[in-house]
């Protein structure tokens, strides 16, 4: 019985250690540059899409960052540059959620992308930003790492999976698109995110 209960030990930390050593692989590919961190905008006040009548201009009228959400993105961003990704090319939609989730990661000015704006209320958008967002993954060559703040629908469109609020797929620019390499899933109450290889 000793015997069996060691062995199962000894399965389980080698299990382990072999993770551990994938995760650590990943991080250095993210922060060697080169990959795209298709991200979605981080937790939010409670309610679906946005409330009537609002404007893009004023973020008083959207549905915005809960205080959960803002001390995620800052979580975020504070490990990737731990593990090693000081820097980034940052785009974001142009909606508040979005950028304020981009600029609380602090890796770099960010910039609007039209191709991140959410088609959730306008469903004929969706074809031609979801083309222009594949050959934007598609065309990135780096050196940096491109990071992209965005909503659910666009993501989904893109990959065909979805995503938690705050949550992030790191990808490979293939022709098509993006690859999935991995998950980068946000802890709670502001800890650290842990990061997922992607089986699929």
């Amino acid at each position: 019985m000793q015997r069996r209960r060691f062995g199962a030990f000894l399965i389980i930390g080698v299990a382990i250690g072999r993770r551990a050593l994938a995760d650590d692989g990943l991080w250095a590919r993210i922060a060697a540059g080169g990959l795209v961190l298709l991200m979605r905008h981080a937790q939010t006040e409670p309610g679906i899409g946005d409330p009537p009548g609002f404007r893009l201009e004023d973020c008083a009228t959207q549905r915005n960052l809960s205080p959960a959400g803002r001390a995620s993105a800052v979580a975020v961003g504070n490990e990737l540059r731990a593990r090693g990704l000081l820097r980034a090319e940052v785009r974001s939609s142009a909606w508040c959620r979005c950028r304020e989730t981009a600029e609380l990661l602090a890796l770099g000015p960010v910039v609007h992308e039209p191709a991140l704006d959410s088609f959730f209320e306008n469903r004929s958008r969706e074809p031609e930003q979801t083309a222009a967002l594949k050959r934007l993954i598609a065309g990135w060559r780096g050196p940096q790492v491109l990071v992209l703040v965005t909503h659910q629908v666009n993501i989904a469109a893109a990959t065909g999976l979805g995503t938690g609020m705050g949550e992030t797929l790191v990808l490979e620019p293939t022709g098509d698109g993006g690859r999935v390499l991995a998950r980068l899933i946000p802890g709670s109450g502001g800890a650290a995110p842990r990061l997922e290889t992607h089986r699929g």
